[in-house]
């Protein structure tokens, strides 16, 4: 089907106010009024300029094809994006009817505006009404739209939780039925053990309904921010630690940090590089609190000077039966 452009039909621009529309469309009602003029199409155009000042009349029908975008224009192939024209009882449908149009007024719809809206709302084709012409309009509620944004938090806040300040765009129609977006700051609180990529659900914080409907909800999408020693996987937070030869070789008590704070850590007497240990619990928390997992990075002190030097040489002398690339053969 094609698609029409009701602001150009009734020859008024798209931020019109209603005292404009209703000017137009009197002057071009009357122009093609089939009693009266003698355009060869005037049947035809008459019952348009209805439909387009049926829709842009009513704030609530304005904002919904409104929020089709300004990408459309007149005669490209439409069709209705998802959610769009639902009728009553259908799984899934937005808007509900607050009245059943007669076959008779059915008829005076195009096929672009029954897409948009359903059977919802009545022309009437008669003199009298809105204008001398109107007729009666059937009405209807929608459910805000849904928005989805993202908050970037610390790991420290997702292990203790925190409140932050967010500025959103939301949409919301104006007085005049236009779809515009306002700056909105919410408080919002972060909840202790929230993962990354973990959504909150904030109800009614979103798009406005129109016709009385509810307002959408918003979904925050949680983000961490990098962090200098720390890396999360789901709960499990993970640490590189550095720990001195002889640590290694002779075993250590040795202090972690954590999330929660500093714990102490036996690091087993030859523990080898990438060597993993657990922290049972000390990850984020939750029903199933997480672990730390801590993976073992051996540090050779520098030699930079003849003492370190002659303890190296001296080292080389005592364990020079010992290959570390053995495993690699040849």
């Amino acid at each position: 089907m094609e698609y029409k452009d009701y602001y150009k039909i009734l020859g008024v621009a798209r931020d019109a106010g209603q005292d404009d529309i209703k000017r137009a469309y009197r002057k071009l009602a009357r122009k093609y009024h089939p009693d009266v003029s003698k355009e060869p199409d005037a049947e035809a155009r008459f019952k348009e300029v209805n439909e387009a000042n049926e829709v842009l009349k009513d704030p609530e029908k304005r904002a919904q094809y409104d929020a089709l975008g300004t990408g459309w224009h007149a005669g490209d192939e439409f069709r209705p994006p998802p959610g769009y024209g639902a009728r009553e009882g259908a799984a899934g449908g937005r808007w509900q009817r607050a009245e059943r149009m007669s076959p008779e007024e059915a008829a005076q719809f195009s096929d672009f505006f029954s897409s948009i809206f359903g059977d919802l709302g009545g022309m009437g084709g008669g003199m009298g009404g809105d204008g001398g012409f109107g007729g009666r309009t059937g009405g209807f509620s929608a459910r805000g739209a849904d928005q989805t944004a993202r908050v970037r938090i610390s790991l420290e806040d997702a292990y203790r939780g925190a409140t932050r300040q967010l500025t959103l765009e939301v949409p919301e129609v104006d007085a005049q039925g236009h779809l515009k977006t306002r700056k909105r700051t919410l408080n919002v609180r972060i909840p202790a053990g929230v993962t990354e990529g973990q959504q909150i659900r904030l109800a009614g914080q979103a798009g406005a309904g129109v016709g009385g409907g509810e307002a959408g909800d918003l979904y925050l999408e949680v983000e961490f921010a990098p962090h200098p020693i720390f890396r999360a996987e789901g709960r499990d937070i993970h640490l590189r630690l550095p720990i001195a030869p002889w640590e290694a070789a002779l075993g250590a008590t040795v202090s972690v940090p954590t999330l929660g704070g500093k714990v102490s850590l036996k690091v087993p007497a030859g523990a080898q590089s990438s060597q993993r240990l657990r922290l049972k619990g000390r990850g984020l928390p939750g029903k199933t609190p997480g672990d730390a997992y801590v993976q073992l990075e051996i540090v050779n002190p520098p030699a930079k000077d003849a003492d370190a030097k002659a303890a190296f040489e001296s080292l080389a002398e005592r364990f020079k039966a010992f290959n570390p690339r053995a495993k690699l053969g040849g």
